[in-house]
């Protein structure tokens, strides 16, 4: 077995940088919008499209998302499987 694999099997994935992504993205979105009055449209060009490297697509979907909740919920997960392995005498 080489490296390659060796790293690939202990990698676990999951989604909570992606999340803290999104959440940081919604978080400028709603400071400039509340406090300079800009659109979103105006929030990707000057904030959000150089820093992040995302589409004005990919900008819109984000915003949808319900972030804080997702990675809230995948942290209660997996404070739950951490609880699972440990025994209690």
């Amino acid at each position: 077995m080489n490296n390659a694999n060796i790293v690939k099997i202990c990698m676990a994935y999951n989604k909570s940088n992606y999340y803290k992504k999104i959440i940081k993205i919604q978080e400028i979105t709603q400071m400039q919008k509340h406090q300079h009055g800009l659109t979103y449209k105006e929030i990707y060009y000057k904030h959000i499209e150089e820093q992040f490297n995302i589409s004005s697509r990919t900008y819109r979907t984000y915003l949808g998302i319900p972030a804080k909740r997702e990675l809230k919920k995948l942290q209660e997960a997996e404070r739950l499987k951490g609880q699972q392995l440990t025994f209690n005498f």
